[in-house]
């Protein structure tokens, strides 16, 4: 016996014939074959085995009723007919149509690619069985979404086109209507604490100034529910642990977008803590050091938030010591007086846990031993949950990835080894620049730059600069390597060359010939700190220019014209951050001094110090403090710290608002030189800070390569021992500090680095070169 397909459109003449025939199955049959029709995509295997008898069972009506339930059931049919020739049962089925395409248009606050998800878990997607019926029901729940964000007047329209070949493409025209504006949120029930202080509590509020920014006065239900929640914390975190909110009342005005909310809630008794208590199997982990870990105390009144804290840490040094998957649970139990609670921390220490291996996946550039090099957890040690995040956060830090996640998965068939999986996203981490323009004085302008951090991926940092004027050639190599050993010894190399001729223009007043190089080595002191060490030899020959500056005179003639320097560097650097490129958190500072040595042609010394601390503010909002100071002086034979060695300020990366380098002490025009414009030369005392707050730009989906701040920079060059010649020149002098306020952008392109401010200086003096808007390659 066998069973056989027709691919023919359902013969119906046959099926009513047969059940004229047979009376509609009156009488049972042994069915002796099976015929199925009308089947254009379903396979008569799915038919076959859909059916609940075999070939050689008896038939009844009632059997037959119970194929047609099956074959419906299944989903695939949208009619199903049986019928009899002779012992052949007959099937003919109407195939539901399958999915070509499924197209949304018009939506904009969920994303397609949300919606189509959405439409896939409930077995509406591409290649399926197209049901009209989940279709209705899932275009309702896709309104609910919506109205869950308070876009109560958002409808939804389907349209449903047949095609070739039983297939539809499905298109949903979504009209998202407005966001619903609260109008009024009332709390009833309150005694302890007034409205004002509650609804800061909350992230849902009324209209207010910068509502269309924050947009906190847009309704939605999980904002809502985060609020409620927040409440609730509230009141648990200061003892009432018989909180409750009774009710909440959303009222919708009839124009569809005005909402006002209505939170009932009953505050309770506070109670105080009589007794702290730790269950549970510790294992090696002493019960002095544990109970040490917990923050709350008897006799304290009994708070959640610190409840929750001391399962933390204790889950967190467990986790330390190699107990990956312990857990720590506190549960208050009340007391009979009605006034205090009993805590008791229920912990599962389970087994300690080890690292069968570390997984890098992402790094498409850089090589995996550039990873694993700062890997602080080991594989075949135990696992560290401290370990693991130390080194994700170095990862962080090297500044070649966008973002960096870890995960550990357990190893299958253990209960005592995981794998953990280090994802990372590549950024750019390699600029070119360069430079093609013509100016009047310095004719024709030819330079090229190529910066590249992370060097084929090895982690090492290479550096060239060429640049060709009228006036001026200059060339600068250097290489750095963090890891010169495997003990994280870092060594670098420079070089540069540098040819200027000013004496026909005049810019400058003098001309100089320099070149030279160093080579440095760092040494780690713990994970954020390094101390480095620098060797550098500098040769440099001066000559004046036409009209000199006075200044560059006096101390040509007092030192002379070539210098030979050799100088000793020490470096201490701190960092903290949380990334090694535009960071949003964390700290770092520096301070190095350099100094020639002894019996050196110029004898002087430099010290600098910077630092920049996060602070959080808010969600949205980080302020970052930064600072940058300098002094410098001679020592020895020198009477005066050399002027090409002076600090400058101004320009991006300083005091924004004022052209670079142009702030601060400034020479004296030559009394032979017709037109006395001052030219800036600097100081040997640096004072620079800011103050910025850091906040998301709207409208850009991705913000991990962009950082934008609102800012205040404050900062001036001063010279200490001004020379007597000196018309404008300044000692340390606050009333001499430059202030800016303004708006700037960093984004990190895959071509180069890109920074650019809008400034507006407070207290611009004559003289003063300042520049509203900036713009340059790299950032500093």
């Amino acid at each position: 016996m066998h069973r056989r397909n027709s691919t023919k459109q359902p013969g119906y003449w046959i099926i009513a014939l047969v059940l004229v025939l047979y009376g509609h199955f009156a009488s049972a049959f042994v069915y002796t074959d099976v015929r199925v029709e009308g089947l254009q995509r379903i396979s008569a295997g799915t038919i076959f085995s859909s059916i609940p008898f075999n070939v050689g069972d008896d038939l009844d009506q009632q059997d037959i009723r119970t194929i047609i339930k099956s074959l419906f059931d299944t989903g695939y049919f949208d009619d199903v007919r049986v019928g009899r020739d002779g012992n052949v049962l007959v099937i003919a089925v109407t195939e539901r149509p399958s999915i070509e395409s499924i197209e949304f248009e018009g939506n904009k606050a969920i994303k397609t690619e949300d919606l189509l998800e959405g439409l896939s878990q409930s077995g509406l997607a591409p290649d399926q069985i197209f049901k009209k019926v989940t279709l209705e029901h899932i275009s309702a729940d896709l309104e609910r979404q919506y109205v869950s964000q308070g876009r109560y007047d958002a409808k939804l329209t389907t349209e449903v086109t047949d095609l070739p070949r039983n297939r539809v493409a499905i298109k949903v025209d979504v009209d998202e209507g407005n966001v619903s504006s609260i109008k009024h949120i009332n709390i009833v029930g309150n005694t302890l604490w007034d409205d004002e202080t509650l609804l800061d509590l909350m992230e849902l509020k009324p209209p207010s100034l910068f509502s269309f920014y924050t947009k906190d006065d847009q309704y939605s239900k999980e904002k809502l529910t985060s609020d409620l929640e927040a409440l609730e914390s509230w009141y648990l975190d200061r003892g009432y642990l018989n909180f409750d909110i009774d009710s909440t009342q959303i009222s919708i005005a009839p124009n569809m977008e005005d909402i006002y909310i209505t939170i009932n809630i009953v505050e309770g008794e506070q109670f105080k803590i009589a007794n702290v208590d730790i269950a549970g199997d510790l294992r090696d982990q002493p019960d002095e050091a544990i109970r040490s870990l917990l923050l709350t105390r008897e006799g304290d009144i009994y708070s959640r938030q610190l409840m929750t804290l001391s399962e933390d840490r204790i889950e967190q040094v467990l986790g330390n010591s190699g107990y990956t998957f312990a857990s720590a649970t506190g549960e208050p139990e009340f007391n009979e007086d009605g006034k205090t609670v009993n805590i008791r921390f229920f912990i599962d220490i389970g087994k300690r846990v080890y690292v069968r291996r570390i997984n890098f996946m992402g790094n498409t550039e850089t090589q995996d031993e550039v990873l694993r090099r700062e890997m602080r957890q080991m594989e075949g040690g135990w696992a560290s949950t401290a370990a693991i995040e130390a080194s994700k956060v170095r990862l962080e830090r090297l500044g070649f990835f966008k973002e960096v996640s870890v995960e550990t998965v357990n190893v299958a068939g253990t209960d005592d080894q995981i794998d953990v999986n280090y994802t990372v996203e590549e950024q750019s981490s390699s600029a070119i620049s360069g430079t093609l323009g013509y100016a009047e004085g310095p004719g024709l302008i030819v330079g090229a730059n190529f910066q590249d951090n992370n060097v084929f991926g090895s982690g090492n940092s290479f550096n060239i600069g060429i640049s060709h004027s009228d006036f001026q050639s200059a060339f600068n190599i250097t290489y750095f390597d963090p890891y010169y050993t495997i003990d994280g010894v870092s060594r670098g190399y420079s070089l540069f060359f540098r040819k200027s001729d000013f004496r026909e223009s005049n810019i400058a007043r003098y001309t100089s010939d320099s070149f030279g190089g160093a080579i440095n080595y760092g040494y780690p002191i713990n994970e954020i700190s390094r101390l480095g060490f620098s060797v550098g030899y500098e040769n440099t020959e001066i000559q004046e220019g036409v009209f000199p500056v006075q200044e560059i005179s006096q101390f040509l003639a007092t030192e002379g014209k070539n210098f030979d320097l050799v100088s000793l560097t020490g470096t201490y650097i701190m960092s903290a951050l949380n990334r090694g490129t535009l960071p949003t958190g964390g700290r770092s500072q520096s301070i190095s001094f350099e100094a020639t040595v002894p019996q050196s042609k110029l004898e002087f010394f430099r010290i600098n110090y910077n630092a920049q601390i996060f602070f959080p503010l808010s969600r949205l909002f980080t302020l970052r403090l930064r600072t940058d100071l300098g002094y410098g002086d001679a020592y020895g034979g020198t009477s005066v710290f050399p002027f090409y060695k002076h600090f400058l300020a101004g320009g991006i990366g300083s005091v924004r608002g004022y052209e670079n380098n142009t702030l601060g002490p400034r020479g004296t025009p030559s009394p032979l030189q017709q037109y006395r414009d001052l030219d800036p030369i600097g100081g040997n005392v640096l004072i620079e800070t800011s103050a910025e707050i850091l906040f998301p730009l709207p409208f850009v989906k991705d913000q991990r390569q962009l950082q934008s701040v609102f800012f205040v920079d404050a900062g001036n060059v001063f010279n200490t021992n001004c020379p007597d010649v000196s018309l404008v020149c300044h000692d340390l002098d606050e009333g001499e500090l430059r202030y800016t306020a303004g708006f700037a952008v960093n984004w990190i392109t895959g071509f180069a680095p890109i920074s650019f401010a809008l400034s507006f200086p407070f207290n611009k003096k004559d003289g003063d070169e300042a520049e509203s808007f900036q713009f340059e390659f790299g950032i500093r």
